[in-house]
């Protein structure tokens, strides 16, 4: 089972040095910010640096706290971490002691409820899933960027959470592992019926993926426009959806919406007359 979303009228405020580096001041990060995410989505989030994307996900991971307005998965509200969500982030977090699989079982260790045979059987499950069930025994420093993401991901779907939060994960691959990284965790979610979360700030990525684009606006951060994505990523063919004149419609679009954000005042003004 995959779980619904909503975040009604959200907002967040920090407290951070002034220019004299003395005297604290609010910070308003998101303002009056709605989302809805259908169980079983995939859906994207863009938006310039520093538009309160990866604050969006630490809402909903639990991690933080909204300063205004509710959160709730299924009508529950968040009101912290939960096994019904798992966070992937850029940085790989693997533990260097353990190899691929027992990091997977690290995860299943912790949820609890099953025998160390069972661990081992469902980490290697999901390693296989990644493509990386003969690299099990291998360590950390063993193995590429590329394939240290995969157990990763391997490690945050092993426990079979309703939602899956991705935070720029493919933020520090080269673009040939990126892609290719890309297409797996589409097959991934098409198998899995998870609700996923993506977050990232570049927009082939998030058209690509997401069957909706919610494009941000940042100072303070808000969901700006959804943009639906209908493209077939199947492969069929080897036909490469990234080379469709679809997917170039989608991307400029998206990439309209994006540039109106940095663009002057004055050009803002105009484009909405």
């Amino acid at each position: 089972m995959s779980s619904r979303i909503q975040l009604s009228d959200v907002g967040q405020t920090f407290l951070v040095r002034g220019n004299d580096d003395r005297q604290l001041r609010e910070f308003v990060a998101l303002d009056g910010l709605d989302l809805d995410i259908a169980a079983g989505e995939f859906l994207t989030i863009v938006g310039p640096s520093g538009c309160g994307k990866s604050t969006v996900l630490d809402l909903i991971a639990g991690l933080a706290k909204p300063t205004s307005g509710s959160l709730a998965i299924d009508g529950a509200p968040i009101t912290g971490p939960g096994l019904d969500r798992s966070v992937v982030f850029q940085q790989y977090t693997l533990l260097p002691w353990r190899t691929a699989r027992a990091n997977v079982e690290f995860a299943l260790e912790a949820k609890g409820g099953l025998s160390k045979a069972q661990r081992r059987e469902r980490a290697e499950t999901y390693l296989e899933l990644v493509g990386l069930l003969e690299f099990a025994d291998r360590y950390p420093h063993e193995l590429s960027g590329g394939m240290k993401q995969r157990v990763a991901i391997a490690r945050s779907l092993s426990y079979q959470p309703e939602v899956l939060l991705m935070d720029e994960p493919y933020g520090a691959l080269d673009a040939q592992t990126r892609e290719r990284l890309q297409e797996e965790l589409v097959a991934i979610w098409q198998r899995t019926g998870t609700t996923v979360v993506f977050i990232t700030h570049d927009i082939d990525e998030a058209v690509f993926l997401g069957q909706r684009v919610a494009v941000m606006s940042s100072r303070p951060g808000r969901i700006k426009e959804i943009v639906d994505i209908e493209l077939d990523r199947s492969g069929a063919g080897d036909r490469d959806v990234r080379a469709t004149t679809e997917f170039a419609a989608y991307r400029h679009q998206v990439w309209t919406l994006l540039r109106e954000e940095h663009a002057p005042a004055q050009e803002k003004e105009v484009a909405h007359v």
